[in-house]
Protein backbone atom coordinates (compact mmCIF):
# COMPACT_ATOMS: atom_id res chain seq x y z
CA UNK A 1 0.00 0.00 0.00
CA UNK A 2 1.18 3.59 -0.57
CA UNK A 3 3.25 4.77 2.37
CA UNK A 4 3.14 1.38 4.08
CA UNK A 5 6.82 1.33 4.97
CA UNK A 6 7.95 2.94 8.22
CA UNK A 7 4.54 4.11 9.34
CA UNK A 8 4.52 5.03 13.03
CA UNK A 9 2.45 2.81 15.32
CA UNK A 10 -0.92 3.91 16.60
CA UNK A 11 -0.23 5.85 19.84
CA UNK A 12 -0.86 3.93 23.04
CA UNK A 13 -2.15 6.96 24.95
CA UNK A 14 -5.09 7.73 22.63
CA UNK A 15 -8.49 6.43 23.81
CA UNK A 16 -9.86 3.69 21.55
CA UNK A 17 -12.97 1.56 21.47
CA UNK A 18 -12.17 -2.17 21.43
CA UNK A 19 -13.90 -4.24 18.77
CA UNK A 20 -14.60 -7.95 18.91
CA UNK A 21 -12.27 -10.02 16.70
CA UNK A 22 -14.07 -12.48 14.43
CA UNK A 23 -12.11 -15.29 12.77
CA UNK A 24 -13.39 -15.73 9.23
CA UNK A 25 -11.93 -19.23 8.92
CA UNK A 26 -14.04 -20.31 11.90
CA UNK A 27 -17.11 -18.63 10.42
CA UNK A 28 -16.60 -20.68 7.25
CA UNK A 29 -16.59 -23.81 9.43
CA UNK A 30 -19.81 -22.57 11.08
CA UNK A 31 -18.13 -22.62 14.50
CA UNK A 32 -20.95 -21.78 16.90
CA UNK A 33 -18.86 -19.79 19.38
CA UNK A 34 -17.51 -17.65 16.56
CA UNK A 35 -21.00 -17.11 15.14
CA UNK A 36 -22.14 -16.04 18.60
CA UNK A 37 -19.31 -13.51 18.67
CA UNK A 38 -20.27 -12.17 15.23
CA UNK A 39 -23.89 -11.87 16.34
CA UNK A 40 -22.90 -9.98 19.48
CA UNK A 41 -20.83 -7.53 17.43
CA UNK A 42 -23.53 -7.11 14.80
CA UNK A 43 -26.31 -6.39 17.29
CA UNK A 44 -24.45 -4.23 19.82
CA UNK A 45 -22.18 -1.92 17.80
CA UNK A 46 -22.34 -3.16 14.22
CA UNK A 47 -18.52 -3.06 13.94
CA UNK A 48 -15.96 -5.85 14.33
CA UNK A 49 -12.44 -6.86 13.30
CA UNK A 50 -12.17 -9.73 10.82
CA UNK A 51 -9.03 -11.86 10.65
CA UNK A 52 -8.00 -14.73 8.35
CA UNK A 53 -10.18 -13.33 5.56
CA UNK A 54 -7.65 -14.04 2.81
CA UNK A 55 -7.89 -10.69 1.02
CA UNK A 56 -4.72 -8.98 2.35
CA UNK A 57 -2.65 -9.45 -0.82
CA UNK A 58 -5.51 -8.29 -3.04
CA UNK A 59 -5.99 -5.22 -0.85
CA UNK A 60 -2.29 -4.34 -1.22
CA UNK A 61 -2.69 -4.43 -5.01
CA UNK A 62 -5.78 -2.23 -4.75
CA UNK A 63 -3.83 0.37 -2.80
CA UNK A 64 -1.30 0.43 -5.63
CA UNK A 65 -4.13 0.95 -8.12
CA UNK A 66 -5.42 3.83 -6.00
CA UNK A 67 -2.00 5.49 -5.87
CA UNK A 68 -1.59 5.15 -9.65
CA UNK A 69 -5.00 6.71 -10.18
CA UNK A 70 -4.46 9.60 -7.78
CA UNK A 71 -1.17 10.47 -9.52
CA UNK A 72 -3.05 11.30 -12.73
CA UNK A 73 -3.46 15.03 -13.48
CA UNK A 74 -6.52 16.53 -11.82
CA UNK A 75 -8.06 17.56 -15.15
CA UNK A 76 -7.77 13.95 -16.31
CA UNK A 77 -9.39 12.59 -13.15
CA UNK A 78 -12.18 15.17 -13.36
CA UNK A 79 -13.27 13.70 -16.69
CA UNK A 80 -14.52 10.76 -14.61
CA UNK A 81 -15.97 12.72 -11.68
CA UNK A 82 -19.04 11.14 -10.13
CA UNK A 83 -21.17 14.23 -10.74
CA UNK A 84 -24.08 15.74 -8.84
CA UNK A 85 -26.99 13.49 -9.85
CA UNK A 86 -26.63 10.78 -7.24
CA UNK A 87 -24.10 8.47 -8.89
CA UNK A 88 -21.31 7.26 -6.63
CA UNK A 89 -19.14 5.51 -9.22
CA UNK A 90 -16.11 7.34 -10.55
CA UNK A 91 -13.67 9.88 -9.13
CA UNK A 92 -14.50 12.25 -6.27
CA UNK A 93 -12.29 15.28 -5.74
CA UNK A 94 -11.51 16.69 -2.30
CA UNK A 95 -14.04 19.30 -1.26
CA UNK A 96 -16.89 17.96 -3.42
CA UNK A 97 -18.97 16.83 -0.40
CA UNK A 98 -20.23 18.55 2.72
CA UNK A 99 -19.31 16.96 6.05
CA UNK A 100 -22.02 18.66 8.13
CA UNK A 101 -25.04 20.92 7.88
CA UNK A 102 -22.87 24.08 7.85
CA UNK A 103 -21.46 23.06 4.48
CA UNK A 104 -17.93 22.34 5.74
CA UNK A 105 -16.01 20.58 2.96
CA UNK A 106 -14.49 17.11 3.08
CA UNK A 107 -10.74 16.64 2.54
CA UNK A 108 -10.61 13.23 0.85
CA UNK A 109 -10.37 12.21 -2.76
CA UNK A 110 -11.29 8.73 -3.88
CA UNK A 111 -12.02 6.45 -6.77
CA UNK A 112 -15.11 4.22 -6.74
CA UNK A 113 -15.37 1.24 -9.09
CA UNK A 114 -18.79 -0.37 -9.41
CA UNK A 115 -19.03 -4.07 -8.70
CA UNK A 116 -21.10 -4.34 -11.89
CA UNK A 117 -18.46 -2.66 -14.07
CA UNK A 118 -15.63 -4.73 -12.60
CA UNK A 119 -17.44 -8.02 -13.23
CA UNK A 120 -18.69 -7.00 -16.70
CA UNK A 121 -15.25 -5.87 -17.94
CA UNK A 122 -14.49 -5.24 -20.76
CA UNK A 123 -18.20 -4.53 -20.99
CA UNK A 124 -19.76 -1.53 -19.25
CA UNK A 125 -22.80 -1.31 -16.96
CA UNK A 126 -22.56 2.14 -15.38
CA UNK A 127 -19.67 4.26 -16.66
CA UNK A 128 -16.09 4.69 -17.95
CA UNK A 129 -13.05 5.00 -15.63
CA UNK A 130 -9.59 6.60 -15.76
CA UNK A 131 -6.81 4.77 -17.61
CA UNK A 132 -5.07 3.74 -14.39
CA UNK A 133 -8.25 1.97 -13.29
CA UNK A 134 -8.81 0.27 -16.63
CA UNK A 135 -5.25 -1.08 -16.59
CA UNK A 136 -5.95 -2.83 -13.29
CA UNK A 137 -9.52 -4.10 -13.65
CA UNK A 138 -8.69 -7.61 -14.86
CA UNK A 139 -5.59 -8.21 -12.73
CA UNK A 140 -6.45 -6.36 -9.52
CA UNK A 141 -9.94 -4.91 -9.16
CA UNK A 142 -12.02 -7.85 -10.36
CA UNK A 143 -10.29 -10.38 -8.03
CA UNK A 144 -10.64 -7.99 -5.08
CA UNK A 145 -14.34 -7.49 -5.82
CA UNK A 146 -14.96 -11.22 -6.20
CA UNK A 147 -13.17 -12.12 -2.95
CA UNK A 148 -14.83 -9.27 -1.04
CA UNK A 149 -18.22 -10.40 -2.27
CA UNK A 150 -17.42 -13.90 -1.04
CA UNK A 151 -16.53 -12.65 2.43
CA UNK A 152 -19.47 -10.29 2.76
CA UNK A 153 -22.00 -12.75 1.37
CA UNK A 154 -20.81 -15.42 3.81
CA UNK A 155 -21.18 -13.06 6.77
CA UNK A 156 -24.62 -11.95 5.59
CA UNK A 157 -25.76 -15.57 5.17
CA UNK A 158 -24.72 -16.37 8.76
CA UNK A 159 -26.51 -13.29 10.09
CA UNK A 160 -29.58 -14.14 8.03
CA UNK A 161 -29.72 -17.58 9.59
CA UNK A 162 -29.57 -16.09 13.09
CA UNK A 163 -32.37 -13.71 12.13
CA UNK A 164 -34.55 -16.71 11.35
CA UNK A 165 -34.71 -15.98 7.64
CA UNK A 166 -35.15 -18.82 5.14
CA UNK A 167 -31.91 -19.87 3.47
CA UNK A 168 -31.05 -17.64 0.53
CA UNK A 169 -33.31 -14.75 1.56
CA UNK A 170 -30.54 -12.17 1.87
CA UNK A 171 -28.74 -13.60 -1.15
CA UNK A 172 -31.80 -12.86 -3.28
CA UNK A 173 -31.65 -9.22 -2.16
CA UNK A 174 -28.01 -9.00 -3.31
CA UNK A 175 -28.06 -10.87 -6.62
CA UNK A 176 -24.77 -10.81 -8.47
CA UNK A 177 -26.37 -10.05 -11.83
CA UNK A 178 -28.67 -7.23 -10.67
CA UNK A 179 -27.24 -3.71 -10.89
CA UNK A 180 -26.57 -2.25 -7.47
CA UNK A 181 -24.60 0.38 -5.61
CA UNK A 182 -21.98 -2.18 -4.55
CA UNK A 183 -18.52 -0.76 -5.16
CA UNK A 184 -14.82 -0.81 -4.30
CA UNK A 185 -13.46 2.52 -3.01
CA UNK A 186 -9.84 3.59 -2.55
CA UNK A 187 -9.51 6.76 -0.46
CA UNK A 188 -6.62 9.21 -0.03
CA UNK A 189 -6.58 11.80 2.74
CA UNK A 190 -3.71 14.31 2.91
CA UNK A 191 -1.41 14.61 5.92
CA UNK A 192 -2.84 16.79 8.69
CA UNK A 193 -0.08 16.97 11.33
CA UNK A 194 -1.93 19.70 13.20
CA UNK A 195 -4.89 17.43 13.76
CA UNK A 196 -8.42 18.61 13.26
CA UNK A 197 -11.07 20.28 15.34
CA UNK A 198 -14.01 18.23 16.57
CA UNK A 199 -16.20 20.12 14.11
CA UNK A 200 -14.13 19.52 11.00
CA UNK A 201 -13.98 15.89 10.01
CA UNK A 202 -12.35 14.49 6.88
CA UNK A 203 -15.50 12.47 6.25
CA UNK A 204 -18.48 13.62 8.30
CA UNK A 205 -20.54 11.60 10.74
CA UNK A 206 -22.68 9.06 8.91
CA UNK A 207 -24.05 5.56 8.76
CA UNK A 208 -23.19 3.49 5.70
CA UNK A 209 -25.74 3.32 2.90
CA UNK A 210 -25.84 -0.37 2.19
CA UNK A 211 -25.59 -3.79 3.82
CA UNK A 212 -21.99 -4.56 4.79
CA UNK A 213 -18.69 -2.67 4.50
CA UNK A 214 -15.30 -4.43 4.39
CA UNK A 215 -12.54 -1.92 5.30
CA UNK A 216 -8.75 -2.13 5.07
CA UNK A 217 -6.49 0.58 6.51
CA UNK A 218 -3.10 1.00 8.15
CA UNK A 219 -3.40 4.31 10.00
CA UNK A 220 -5.90 5.52 12.58
CA UNK A 221 -8.66 7.97 11.76
CA UNK A 222 -11.85 5.92 11.90
CA UNK A 223 -13.97 6.87 14.91
CA UNK A 224 -17.24 5.43 16.23
CA UNK A 225 -19.87 6.95 18.48
CA UNK A 226 -20.80 4.19 20.89
CA UNK A 227 -24.57 3.87 21.43
CA UNK A 228 -25.73 5.76 24.49
CA UNK A 229 -22.81 8.20 24.37
CA UNK A 230 -21.95 11.44 22.59
CA UNK A 231 -18.20 10.78 22.49
CA UNK A 232 -16.11 9.83 19.48
CA UNK A 233 -13.57 7.05 19.99
CA UNK A 234 -10.85 5.86 17.62
CA UNK A 235 -10.84 2.34 16.24
CA UNK A 236 -7.24 1.13 16.29
CA UNK A 237 -5.98 -0.49 13.07
CA UNK A 238 -4.57 -3.98 13.66
CA UNK A 239 -2.24 -5.50 11.04
CA UNK A 240 -3.86 -8.38 9.18
CA UNK A 241 -7.33 -7.44 10.42
CA UNK A 242 -10.04 -5.84 8.30
CA UNK A 243 -12.83 -3.84 9.92
CA UNK A 244 -16.41 -4.76 9.04
CA UNK A 245 -19.53 -2.75 9.73
CA UNK A 246 -23.21 -3.03 8.91
CA UNK A 247 -25.11 -0.38 6.98
CA UNK A 248 -28.63 1.03 6.84
CA UNK A 249 -30.06 -1.76 4.69
CA UNK A 250 -29.32 -4.51 7.20
CA UNK A 251 -30.69 -2.43 10.05
CA UNK A 252 -33.91 -1.92 8.08
CA UNK A 253 -34.19 -5.54 6.86
CA UNK A 254 -33.79 -6.76 10.45
CA UNK A 255 -36.24 -4.32 12.02
CA UNK A 256 -33.40 -2.74 13.98
CA UNK A 257 -31.99 -5.98 15.42
CA UNK A 258 -28.74 -5.41 13.53
CA UNK A 259 -26.97 -2.11 14.11
CA UNK A 260 -25.91 0.48 11.53
CA UNK A 261 -23.76 2.70 13.72
CA UNK A 262 -22.65 6.29 13.39
CA UNK A 263 -19.00 6.79 12.47
CA UNK A 264 -16.68 9.33 10.88
CA UNK A 265 -13.10 9.77 9.66
CA UNK A 266 -10.68 12.31 11.13
CA UNK A 267 -6.90 12.67 10.60
CA UNK A 268 -4.75 10.01 12.25
CA UNK A 269 -3.65 10.89 15.77
CA UNK A 270 -0.26 12.33 16.77
CA UNK A 271 2.74 11.11 14.73
CA UNK A 272 0.50 9.24 12.31
CA UNK A 273 -0.98 12.59 11.25
CA UNK A 274 2.20 13.42 9.32
CA UNK A 275 1.41 10.76 6.72
CA UNK A 276 -1.13 10.37 3.96
CA UNK A 277 -4.00 8.20 5.13
CA UNK A 278 -5.08 5.56 2.62
CA UNK A 279 -8.05 3.28 3.10
CA UNK A 280 -9.88 0.75 0.98
CA UNK A 281 -13.48 -0.39 1.31
CA UNK A 282 -15.76 -2.79 -0.45
CA UNK A 283 -19.43 -1.90 0.05
CA UNK A 284 -22.05 -4.61 -0.47
CA UNK A 285 -25.41 -3.00 -1.20
CA UNK A 286 -28.80 -4.45 -2.18
CA UNK A 287 -29.94 -4.67 -5.79
CA UNK A 288 -31.41 -1.45 -7.12
CA UNK A 289 -34.95 -2.84 -7.30
CA UNK A 290 -35.02 -4.07 -3.69
CA UNK A 291 -37.44 -2.24 -1.41
CA UNK A 292 -35.94 -1.29 1.92
CA UNK A 293 -38.39 -2.72 4.43
CA UNK A 294 -38.28 -5.07 7.42
CA UNK A 295 -38.41 -8.74 6.44
CA UNK A 296 -41.20 -9.37 8.93
CA UNK A 297 -43.11 -11.81 6.76
CA UNK A 298 -40.03 -13.99 6.37
CA UNK A 299 -38.99 -14.10 10.05
CA UNK A 300 -40.98 -14.14 13.30
CA UNK A 301 -37.88 -12.79 15.06
CA UNK A 302 -37.91 -9.71 12.86
CA UNK A 303 -41.70 -9.44 13.10
CA UNK A 304 -41.45 -9.26 16.88
CA UNK A 305 -38.71 -6.60 16.70
CA UNK A 306 -40.87 -4.46 14.41
CA UNK A 307 -43.86 -4.85 16.74
CA UNK A 308 -41.76 -3.48 19.58
CA UNK A 309 -40.41 -0.55 17.54
CA UNK A 310 -42.19 2.77 16.93
CA UNK A 311 -44.82 2.34 14.22
CA UNK A 312 -43.38 2.75 10.72
CA UNK A 313 -39.82 3.35 11.92
CA UNK A 314 -38.27 1.02 9.35
CA UNK A 315 -40.73 1.51 6.49
CA UNK A 316 -38.70 3.67 4.11
CA UNK A 317 -41.11 3.47 1.18
CA UNK A 318 -38.14 3.49 -1.18
CA UNK A 319 -35.91 1.20 -3.20
CA UNK A 320 -32.23 0.69 -2.50
CA UNK A 321 -31.44 2.64 -5.67
CA UNK A 322 -33.40 5.71 -4.57
CA UNK A 323 -32.13 5.53 -0.97
CA UNK A 324 -28.56 5.39 -2.26
CA UNK A 325 -28.99 8.21 -4.80
CA UNK A 326 -30.69 10.50 -2.26
CA UNK A 327 -27.88 10.15 0.21
CA UNK A 328 -25.14 10.66 -2.40
CA UNK A 329 -26.85 13.58 -4.13
CA UNK A 330 -27.57 15.59 -1.01
CA UNK A 331 -23.98 15.35 0.23
CA UNK A 332 -22.69 17.09 -2.89
CA UNK A 333 -21.75 20.67 -2.15
CA UNK A 334 -23.00 21.88 -5.54
CA UNK A 335 -26.49 20.69 -4.59
CA UNK A 336 -26.46 22.53 -1.26
CA UNK A 337 -29.19 25.08 -0.63
CA UNK A 338 -28.85 25.15 3.15
CA UNK A 339 -28.76 22.90 6.23
CA UNK A 340 -31.78 21.05 4.93
CA UNK A 341 -29.73 19.59 2.06
CA UNK A 342 -27.34 17.88 4.47
CA UNK A 343 -30.24 16.63 6.58
CA UNK A 344 -31.82 15.13 3.46
CA UNK A 345 -28.66 13.03 2.98
CA UNK A 346 -28.99 11.25 6.33
CA UNK A 347 -29.68 7.59 6.94
CA UNK A 348 -30.51 5.67 10.13
CA UNK A 349 -28.28 7.68 12.48
CA UNK A 350 -29.07 7.14 16.16
CA UNK A 351 -27.80 10.60 17.09
CA UNK A 352 -29.54 13.27 14.99
CA UNK A 353 -27.68 15.90 17.01
CA UNK A 354 -24.47 14.59 15.47
CA UNK A 355 -25.47 15.96 12.06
Amino acid sequence: MPGLLNLPPFPEDVPTHPLLVVDYELILKRDQAEIDKLWKAATELGFWYLKNHGVEDDAAQMFEMGAETMKLPLDEKMKYEQGDDGMSFGYKAAGANATDETGALDTVEFINVAKDDALAWPGKVHREYPSAVNARIESTIKPFVQKSLGVNNTLLAVLGERLGLPEGTLEKLHLLDEPSGSEARCIKNPPRPGGISEEKAAIGAHTDFGSLSFLHNRLGGLQVMVPGTTDWQYVKPIPGHAICNLGDAMSIFSGGILRSNLHRVVPPPKEQGYFERWSLVFFTRPGYSVFLRPLSEESPIIAEAVTNAPAGKYDTGTTAKDWFARRIKNQRIKNRTGPETWRASRGTEHQPSAY
